[in-house]
């Protein structure tokens, strides 16, 4: 009898190390999805959302991706609001067109509360007396940011560009 009451408690001891095992597994699992969960933000502005021509912040009517909490925008606005501090990607593409023929020359430029990021000042070159006045800008940075932190696109010019077509894509990537 007593050996047979050895092996019921080895038994309920394998399987209580065997149930543990099993929480610690399933709590690490967990844990490790709700870390990785995605924080993106794409915002595209179409023709009409920003009708001043030259220097302006550019504003996005549409929000096409919105995932996690880090990072927020309303659409229509030209303010994306950082949630969260951590290390962000940007990207960008910005569409400038000039109607008339001239000097044709834009810039874009990343501001953070207001405030020109003067390393991520991106410029096309200058175009005179050309039929094609349109061009895209891209550029691609990662940035600190902090909780509170307002993040906007300009385009940068002294000639009257109008900017049709824009896309931000940022990602908490840290």
């Amino acid at each position: 009898m007593c050996c047979g009451y050895n092996k019921v408690i080895i038994s309920i001891c394998i399987a209580l190390v065997l149930l543990l095992i099993a929480i610690f597994v399933i709590v690490i699992v967990v844990n490790d999805n709700n870390m990785s969960m995605p924080n993106i933000l794409v915002a595209i502005a179409r023709p009409g959302d920003n009708t001043t021509v030259g220097t302006t912040a550019i504003k996005f009517s549409e929000n096409n991706i919105v995932e996690g909490t880090a990072i927020s925008h309303t659409e229509g606005s030209d303010e994306i609001n950082i949630n969260e501090t951590g290390i962000y990607q940007v990207s960008y593409q910005l569409f400038g067109v000039q109607d008339v023929t001239g000097t044709f020359n834009f810039n874009a430029v990343l501001l953070v509360n207001n405030m020109p990021l003067n390393d991520t000042f991106n410029q096309s070159p200058v175009i005179r007396n050309s039929t094609s006045n349109r061009m895209t800008l891209t550029s691609t940075v990662i940035l600190r940011l902090n909780a509170g932190d307002v993040l906007k696109l300009e385009g940068v010019s002294i000639e009257d560009i109008r900017y049709d077509n824009a896309r931000i894509d940022i990602e908490k990537i840290g």
